[in-house]
C-alpha cells in the first residue's frame, strides 16, 4: 500500500467533478486500500478520491474510534435525505480549519461495495455529515463553499498565505 498526497485547498483540481467507476478491478481495490491507509495515517474520518487527485466516484468513511469500520461507497447516489442539522466540519484538504456547516440530518445512500454488490445505507449524525461532505468532493465542491462569502475569503487568504510560506522540499 502507498500513502497518497492529499490536494490542498485552493488547488483547482479539487473542483473537478468525479466520473463514475466503470469496473471494480484490482486497480480500484488498490486505490481504495491506498486511500484508506492515507486517511488513517492522518486520523481522518472520510476521504474522497478527488482529494487524492483521482477523479472517480469513490468515498471512504470511518467514524469509529478504533478505525475498524471502513465504509467504501463506489458511485454513491443520494436516495433520500431529510431534516436539518449543523455540524462543525474540517477537511483533510483544508488543514486546521473548522467551521459550522448546515446539512441534512439524515441521508439514505446507494452505491457499490468493493465486490461490486449494491448496498444501501441510512445514516444520521456524524456519519451522515461525513458522507455528505465526501459526496460534495465528488461534485467538485469543498466544504468552505457552504460558508458565507466573507468566511470563504478569510479561509482562502489564510490557505494562500500558508502555501506561500511553506519551504520547498529539495
Amino acid at each position: 500500500m502507498t500513502r497518497l498526497s492529499i490536494l490542498q485547498y485552493p488547488d483547482e483540481r479539487l473542483h473537478t467533478v468525479a466520473q463514475p467507476v466503470q469496473q471494480i478491478n484490482q486497480d480500484i481495490r488498490r486505490l481504495v486500500a491506498d486511500m484508506a491507509q492515507t486517511m488513517y495515517a492522518v486520523d481522518g474520518i472520510g476521504l474522497a478520491a478527488t482529494q487524492v487527485n483521482v477523479h472517480l466516484r469513490i468515498i471512504l468513511v470511518d467514524i469509529s474510534e478504533k478505525q475498524n469500520q471502513l465504509l467504501v461507497l463506489i458511485n454513491p447516489t443520494v436516495i433520500k435525505m431529510g431534516g436539518s442539522a449543523e455540524f462543525e466540519e474540517g477537511c483533510l484538504s483544508v488543514p486546521d480549519v473548522y467551521e459550522t456547516v448546515k446539512r441534512a440530518a439524515w441521508i439514505r445512500v446507494r452505491g457499490l461495495d468493493l465486490s461490486g454488490k449494491t448496498i444501501e445505507i441510512q445514516a444520521d449524525g456524524l456519519k451522515a455529515m461525513c458522507i455528505q461532505h465526501e459526496m460534495d468532493h465528488l461534485q467538485g465542491m469543498v466544504f468552505v463553499e457552504h460558508l458565507s462569502p466573507l468566511n470563504q475569503r478569510r479561509i482562502l487568504s489564510r490557505a494562500q498565505s500558508t502555501k506561500s510560506h511553506r519551504t520547498p522540499i529539495r
